[in-house]
């Protein structure tokens, strides 16, 4: 544990607070310092009311709360009052995010001030583009591998709530998203480190102990194997896979920091984990 000396940038995504015990778990959220952040890497809720009452929730105990969503955000569910879809949905929910003092996919680029001077915490929105395929005989296209997918019984609930609008898939959303975040990262002070935080991995690694490969379809695109290396990570940060840990890839450390469902949580002998640490901050007062 850290003494009383500095505060965190903190992570947590895949809250899914949809579920009452998770609400419960965000509801008891709270820093250890005045001067801590939270990043939330997507995978909220999928109902609008719940994601803007976890964002205020947390935005009441956090210094700063910065949110990119993940694929259940921007699912248009039935029953939603907001039946917004594809594109339109992303922009409502980050002008909500936004009310609130949230810091969006959208906004400029926070920079954490940490012992070692500052560090651009970038919060991503990229999707996936179908190109992690297994890569056996009968998948070497996108509609072959999302074939091959359907009949071992895998589909991603994406395919029947998640839409591209007004762009016709979800690949060509993902490429346009991939640009357009290149372009504002290519933009930055080539000294000023990063934190690169994103709902999806960024290389396919984290797939490979999937129970069901053919998942990996859903879960991230070939475009962004080594931004971590072209764009200086001192960290990389992402959810979905729901499979909390670390791995280290050319000196970076890549962390899952999903809650998950209560039903995988429950079965861990260490319960749900809370936000994890990503970066130190300079030296401050403790909370009292």
């Amino acid at each position: 544990m850290t003494g009383p000396d500095g505060a965190h940038l903190l992570a947590i995504s895949d809250l899914h607070v949809g579920y009452a015990a998770n609400r419960e778990i965000v509801e008891q959220l709270r820093p250890e310092h005045d001067d801590d952040w939270l990043l939330v890497a997507g995978d909220v809720a999928e109902r609008t009311t719940d994601i803007t009452w976890a964002l205020s929730t947390l935005t009441r105990h956090f210094s700063t709360v910065i949110w990119l969503p993940g694929n259940h955000e921007l699912w248009t569910p039935p029953g939603d009052p907001v039946q917004l879809r594809g594109q339109d949905r992303y922009r409502h929910l980050v002008e909500q995010a936004r009310a609130l003092g949230v810091i969006t996919p959208e906004d400029p680029y926070p920079l954490w001030e940490g012992p070692q001077g500052p560090v651009a915490v970038v919060p991503m929105f990229l999707l996936y583009d179908y190109t992690w395929r297994d890569g056996t005989p009968g998948a070497g296209t996108k509609d072959e591998a999302l074939a091959k997918a359907r009949a071992a019984g895998v589909v991603c609930t994406d395919e029947m709530l998640l839409h591209p609008d007004p762009l016709e898939g979800l690949d060509d959303w993902c490429r346009a998203r991939v640009a357009e975040t290149a372009r504002r990262l290519d933009a930055l002070d080539p000294a000023l480190p990063t934190v690169l935080a994103n709902h999806w991995p960024l290389h396919r690694e984290p797939t490979e102990i999937l129970h069901h490969p053919e998942f990996a379809l859903w879960c991230g695109t070939e475009l962004t194997e080594q931004w971590h290396t072209r764009y200086r990570a001192a960290e990389v940060v992402y959810g979905h896979l729901h499979i909390p840990r670390v791995i280290w890839r050319d000196g970076v450390r890549f962390t899952e920091v999903s809650l998950g469902y209560p039903r995988e949580w429950g079965r861990r002998a260490s319960g749900p984990q809370g936000p994890r640490r990503i970066l130190e901050g300079p030296r401050r007062a403790a909370r009292r």
